[in-house]
């Protein structure tokens, strides 16, 4: 049996590569914001800012989420929570 096309690559499957994440912290001493790229593992693990402090504290990120409502109707789906709140999503 022919072995797949990705397999006779030098690449690797993309759901094989293994990404790292980037995490938002803001500096207590200084106020500065600023983002590291770091495996999860160390998400919560100490740093220091960008101007040498050590007092900073991990913030809570938000993913943005966009989306379009249905092509010719009204049903279902959108907004915050699916519409069901009245948002007007």
């Amino acid at each position: 049996m022919p072995r797949p096309l990705w397999m006779l690559s030098k690449r690797r499957p993309l759901s094989r590569i293994a990404s790292v994440p980037r995490y938002e912290y803001r500096c207590r001493a200084c106020g500065d914001t600023f983002e590291l790229t770091r495996p999860m593992s160390e998400s919560s693990a100490p740093c220091t800012c960008p101007q040498g402090h050590d007092d900073t504290v991990k913030l809570l990120s938000t993913v943005a989420v966009g989306g379009r409502a249905a092509p010719g109707g009204s049903g279902g789906g959108g907004g915050c929570c699916g519409g069901s709140c009245g948002c007007g999503g």
